[in-house]
């Protein structure tokens, strides 16, 4: 039984959702196995180059933070106006609706069965500890002032308590001299120290917490890419549903984003990329960015910086489906 998924059923807790917009209000309604209430949606036009859009229900659906760009929280009426029994629903905003524009739309709901917390606090400028509810620990931690323009700030288990990445840039791993005050989270509390991009003096912060769930999710790990077009196979032990890829070192990247929904992989043709830092549209970062997403993880398919050169990278993904039940039955390959 160590070996099987404690989730059967990933769209319980996360699911992709493809839309058009049309610039009138109106709910959007997911489509996997089960209903999701999200909690937190990050959604981005797929033929445009406009930002991307992160609402969450601790914050409140009247603020938009961006993960590709520094900027403060802003305020909008008309973005998300909900979160729905099964889906969202947006207002006439077009960063969210524009008429005749394709959407993605990313949905999680917190939980600590699927290892995501959401934990909002205040700024000290004093090195500290801070209460999650994970009961685990985390992998992956995403922390991002509210209040003034500052970086996305990323910790990952695999790099450790002395590095971190930013979300909304390409540079590669950076130290950490004052963000985790080099200490590694815990099952009950991570720890800030006093660089204002993590805990500045009375500023408001808002903490992404994720935890590797078996069968379910696989975040802050990595993977050493081999250089060439029969690419590196990286078993995730789900079939993957959603996938995020950073490099690591030696060079620049984007944040690589891939899912299930927007086609082409496992075909040999480039896929719709979308950079987690970048607002551009589809397919217009990493060039020919190929890849196969299968029954028990992903298989890279060309020699690409951004994701296999000689290097290493850290990568982030979610399920669609387990790759072996909690009864044992594998399920079906791609």
């Amino acid at each position: 039984m160590a070996n099987y998924t404690t989730i059967d059923d990933p769209s319980v807790y996360f699911q992709t959702i493809l839309y058009s917009g049309n610039e009138t209000a109106r709910s959007i309604t997911l489509d996997g196995n089960s209903d999701l209430q999200p909690d937190m949606v990050w959604l981005k036009q797929r033929n445009r180059s406009d930002p991307h859009i992160l609402m969450d229900s601790v914050r409140g659906t009247s603020s938009n933070l961006s993960p590709d760009i520094k900027n403060a929280q802003q305020s909008f009426s008309n973005m998300i106006t909900s979160f729905d029994s099964d889906g969202f629903s947006v207002g006439n905003n077009v960063d969210v609706n524009r008429n005749s524009t394709t959407f993605v739309a990313w949905n999680w709901k917190e939980s600590a069965t699927a290892g995501f917390d959401m934990v909002l606090y205040t700024g000290n400028d004093t090195a500290r500890t801070i209460s999650h509810s994970l009961s685990a620990v985390p992998t992956m931690m995403i922390i991002k002032c509210r209040d003034v323009a500052k970086e996305w700030t990323v910790f990952t288990a695999s790099q450790g308590n002395g590095k971190f990445f930013e979300l909304d840039g390409s540079t590669a791993i950076q130290t950490a001299t004052n963000r985790w005050n080099d200490t590694s989270p815990t099952s009950s509390v991570f720890t800030v120290g006093v660089d204002s991009s993590v805990n500045g003096d009375t500023q408001s912060y808002i903490a992404y917490l994720f935890a590797d769930k078996q069968g379910f999710s696989k975040v802050g790990s990595a993977y050493s890419g081999n250089g060439n077009d029969s690419g590196s196979f990286i078993y995730t032990g789900f079939s993957v549903g959603w996938l995020m890829i950073k490099r690591v070192a030696g060079s620049t990247g984007a944040w690589l984003m891939v899912d299930s929904k927007r086609e082409p992989f496992n075909s040999g043709a480039s896929a719709n990329e979308l950079g987690a830092n970048e607002p551009n549209g589809e397919n217009d970062l990493a060039g020919d960015f190929k890849i196969d997403l299968l029954s028990n993880g992903f298989k890279l398919r060309d020699d690409i910086g951004d994701a296999n050169a000689g290097a290493e990278y850290i990568y982030m993904a979610f399920a669609e489906s387990p790759f072996v039940t909690s009864t044992g039955v594998p399920t079906t390959a791609r």
